[in-house]
Order: C-alpha cells, then structure tokens, then sequence
C-alpha cells in the first residue's frame, strides 16, 4: 500500500499535461520501469476506463492500484494521485477569498483567457482523435446544437443518450480479444449501489445544502464522459446558471487548474472550497471521486466478460463523439462568452492558443494572467 502510495504522490506532484499525458506517465511508471502489470494488460485497463464516465487517468491509477495492492491499493492510488492537485486548488480558493473581489482582478481574467485555449487545444486533440469520419463529425455537430438550444444537465444528457444509440446503430466497430475472468460477488453489489446513489440523491434536496453539493458532484462524476474537460459544462449548469458560485470565480479556478499537476477533477477542491471551507473542498472532492472509486472496483470483472462485444464499442465510439460536440458547445459558451471581453482579449487567447501546442500549461497559464495585467495597466 504504501509502495502505490508514493509512486502515484510523485506523479500527482510531477504529471502536467492532461489525461493523455497521463497515461503515458503511468506507462512509462508501471509497466516500462517498474513492471507492475505487463503491456497488455496496460491496454486492458485503460480501454475498459474508457468505457466508464468520470476522469480516465484517475481511473487508471485506481485500476493499478487495486492491481497491485487490492482494495487498499485502490484508496492509496486515488489519495495518492489527487492529494497534490486538490489541496493547491483549495488553498487557490482561499486566496481569492482573502484577497476579496481577486476575482475581478486583471490577472485572474488572464486565467479564464487562458482556458480558452486549452479548451481549444482539447477541442482540436479530440475531435481528430474521436470523429475521423463524417457521421461522427455530423452527430458532435448535433450534440453541440443540443447542448446549446437546452442548456444545463438536460442537453448534456440528451445529447450523450443520443450518441450512444447512434453510435450502436451507425457505426461499425471490431471485437476486441478478452480473456475470461471470475466475477467476484461484490462486483454487482458495487454497480447496484453506484446506481442507487445516482438515483435517490436527488430525491434528497430537503436534507440541506451540504446533501445538495454532495449530489451536484457526485451526478457530475457520474456523467461526464470524454476526460476532465467535459466536466466544464456539467458543473456550470448545475452551479454557476442556479447561482452558487460566480462565472469569474469559476472560470478563474477552472484558469487555474490547468498549471496544476495531477488530474482536473481536483477543481472540485477549488468550489468546495469556495462554498464551504475545508469541509466541503472534502466533500466535493470525495463526491466526484466517489462514482470512480465504485465503477473500478465493481466494473472491472465485469468488463472482462463483454469488452469482445463490438456492439458496445460501437456505442462508446458515438459517445465519444458527442462528447466532442458537448465541449464543443462549452467552448463557446461559457468560455469564450465569458472571457472575451475586447481585442486585447482576443489577441491574448489566439497567441495562447498558438502556444499550447509547443509550451506547457504550467508555463502558458501564469504567461496568461501577466499578459492581461500587463494589457490592463496600458489601458
């Protein structure tokens, strides 16, 4: 336990760059240096966390974890990976509160300018990766045109149910190789309960404000599909249009979570933080998590019995490109629509834009928050 531990709190400390980067982290890590799993199985984990909604890398170091070091092993991943992140996202938060109106700052604007790029960056890695033909390209359009026409929970989830049918009925995909596997008796138990907390909490709204939070992030982890940048337009609907939090102090932590190591869920931390202290940066950090920590553990085994099946993978392909549709729709609004204010904005955010394939976030973020002081003080 300790061994997984300290491997995955150097890569929460060390991992810059995304999801896709941290798969070849922990590549590099765990199969090519220290030989935790063999290269196939690699490609087994991270294929069945494609399937699962929530953050893929983070879900991979559970799945190498629990590999290595069973159930404590899946906890000592997950603390171990998310602990760096989290807690400078949280401490982020407290300093825009000690400031007080930090949030209108010059500076903090450069870090909303700063996620129009890397939301666009996302944008372009992933549409040539997850629409390479015109029918995916045609169902991301219609996902968008949902997305935008119902705003909130309703459009993103309409849009990822109709991405899901077409893909099983439109698109074409080759069966996978699986070895059989022995399915333990806990594993439905798991998925059953993951099922009953998506259902019932929010039935739940009358138990107070802290069951509500826990219930906006636990449905956001439970929905997002395609990676950390999607959970974007899932916590706006859900925090900023109903008004828990500001669209500046939201962009400006969301600006922000792309310097930080680790896994972009840890912005949970962020608006934890920012509605509730201490308390509920833990509250909403373990809320998010919590789908994962249930889908790996009992969805595993499972996943070995029926990945072969190329009907789902058909399925996951339309998913996916609905998922480029939804970021997409995110990218214009709130992003863009809540960062470009003029000009001076606009040259700042197409020359990050130009720089994010060549200069990393942890560089190109602070480079962000300059420039706009820089560009308020001329003014």
């Amino acid at each position: 336990m300790s061994e997984v531990f300290f491997a995955f709190l150097r890569l929460g400390l060390t991992s810059f760059g995304g999801p896709v980067a941290h798969i070849g982290y922990f590549h590099e890590a765990f199969v090519a240096r220290r030989g935790w799993v063999r290269a196939d199985a690699y490609a087994a984990i991270v294929g069945f966390c494609q399937f699962l909604p929530g953050p893929s890398s983070s879900q991979v170091a559970m799945a190498l974890g629990l590999e290595r070091a069973g159930w404590r092993g899946l906890i000592a991943a997950f603390i171990g990976f998310t602990l760096p992140s989290a807690l400078l996202m949280a401490l982020f938060a407290l300093f825009l509160e000690r400031l007080g109106g930090a949030a209108e700052a010059p500076w903090v604007h450069g870090l909303k300018l700063a996620a129009v790029a890397v939301v666009a960056q996302a944008l372009w890695l992933m549409a040539r990766t997850l629409t390479p033909d015109m029918p995916r390209r045609a169902l991301a359009l219609v996902a968008a045109a949902i997305a935008l026409l119902l705003p909130g929970t309703p459009g993103q989830i309409g849009a990822i149910v109709l991405g899901a049918a077409a893909g099983a009925l439109l698109l074409k995909a080759e069966a996978s190789a699986s070895s059989p596997m022995r399915v333990p008796w806990r594993a439905p138990l798991l998925l059953a309960l993951f099922v009953l907390l998506l259902l019932a909490l929010p039935l739940l709204p009358s138990f107070g404000r802290e069951v509500a939070l826990f219930e906006v992030f636990y449905r956001t982890g439970s929905l997002v599909f395609g990676g950390g940048h999607v959970v974007l337009p899932l916590l706006q609907g859900a925090l900023v249009e109903p008004g828990w939090i500001g669209r500046d102090t939201f962009l400006a932590g969301y600006g922000a979570a792309q310097a930080m190591p680790g896994p972009l869920f840890s912005f949970a931390a962020f608006i934890g933080m920012a509605l509730g202290g201490w308390p509920g940066a833990l509250l909403c950090l373990l809320a998010i998590y919590l789908p994962s920590l249930l889908l790996v553990a009992g969805g595993w085994p499972l996943w070995r019995a029926v990945s072969h099946r190329p009907g789902l993978r058909a399925a996951l392909a339309g998913v996916n490109a609905a998922v480029v549709g939804l970021l997409a729709a995110a990218l214009y609004d709130p992003v863009i629509t809540g960062a470009i204010r003029g000009w001076s904005d606009a040259l700042i955010a197409g020359l990050a834009l130009l720089l994010a394939f060549r200069v990393p976030f942890w560089l190109l973020v602070p480079a962000c928050a300059l420039a706009a002081a820089f560009a308020a003080w001329l003014h």
